[in-house]
């Protein structure tokens, strides 16, 4: 081959070198976020704990992805408040993504099983949020409005009010973690985007549940018992009310027959017997009278009982919530 040749086809091998690189360059810079996700996956190494949250969540090899990609952690109460700044301070947080890290609150409580996974699958979603085209938020955030607008919950509504104040602009990306990780029967098209993340997630929704139930089952139990106080309390006062005007009236009788008592003619048989008559009459009503209290009694004892047990009801309620609050968490032992 001629020197000639060699130097077109060396210059051709150049120029197709170059177009390559610039082709590449250019599919990097497009997809940067793809590359640098890719890159962080490479770095990220889970404990058996992170990978054991994967598997219980229900995420899919996308989820995981995601979930890998934001290098998350479970932290204990000092360093989640470090990586984790709460807006409000009657508002506890579980878990936080920020500056593209996961960050989960090391929830401890037994009762309370399934709040890690939830929490960890409700950030991932917020990765994922994050990594949607404008025109693709556009869309599902139209199916999650569509969703919410059948819902009737003051719960959730409360709840999106907080990130209104708390992190304005995010209601559609906060609606994206809860209705996906919380709510069970969706439409065909949101469930079809979720199926992207999750290879059953029904196992999320489900854990969910699990937690929830605890604690709506003791406001359930509180709610009855603050019933049955309160009509306890009534007929408490309304037996106080009758016992005091007939405890009035009998003693005014029975002090009206003990002044009676001299007037009568022994004599007389009939008088003899009205008196007696009456005598037992007010027996009988004292009777009654004692019968009355023994019964207040007996429904001030109830009531006492059943005010212990709302009392428990409320530490229990109380010592839950305080385990999800990483601000209230015990100091460490020495």
């Amino acid at each position: 081959m001629s020197n000639t040749n060699r130097s077109r086809v060396g210059s051709t091998l150049a120029i197709v070198v170059s177009l390559s690189i610039l082709v590449l360059s250019g599919w990097v810079v497009l997809n940067r976020q793809t590359v640098f996700d890719q890159w962080s996956v490479s770095q990220y190494q889970p404990t058996s704990g992170i990978a054991s949250i994967v598997d219980r969540s229900g995420l899919s090899d996308k989820g995981k992805f995601y979930f890998y990609t934001s290098h998350p952690e479970v932290d204990s109460a000092a360093q989640f408040n470090a990586n984790c700044q709460r807006q409000e301070a009657q508002s506890a947080i579980l878990g936080c993504y920020a500056n593209g890290r996961i960050y989960i609150y090391d929830v401890t409580n037994a009762q309370l099983d399934g709040v890690k996974e939830v929490t960890a699958a409700h950030e991932t979603l917020h990765a994922v949020w994050d990594r949607l085209s404008g025109s693709e938020q556009q869309s599902v955030g139209a199916l999650l409005e569509a969703e919410y607008a059948q819902m009737s919950s003051p719960e959730l509504k409360d709840r999106l009010a907080y990130y209104e104040r708390a992190e304005p602009g995010k209601r559609q990306n906060e609606l994206h973690s809860i209705i996906g990780t919380e709510v069970a029967s969706l439409s065909p098209e949101l469930e079809a985007h979720y199926r992207q993340y999750f290879t059953d997630r029904a196992k999320v929704v489900a854990l969910h549940s699990s937690y929830q139930r605890v604690f709506d089952g003791i406001s359930a139990q509180s709610d009855a018992l603050l019933v049955e106080l309160n009509v306890l309390a009534g007929d408490i006062k309304a037996s106080v009310t009758q016992y005091n005007n007939d405890a009035a009236v009998v003693s005014q009788d029975s002090e009206n027959l003990k002044n009676s008592t001299n007037s009568v003619d022994r004599t007389s048989q009939f008088e003899v017997n009205q008196y007696n008559a009456r005598r037992q009459a007010l027996i009988n009503r004292i009777d009654q009278l004692e019968s009355l209290r023994t019964a207040i009694n007996a429904k001030s004892e109830q009531y006492k009982i059943k005010v212990a047990e709302y009392e428990k009801l409320a530490i229990r309620s109380n010592d839950l919530t305080q385990s999800l609050d990483s601000t209230l968490a015990p100091p460490p032992s020495l």
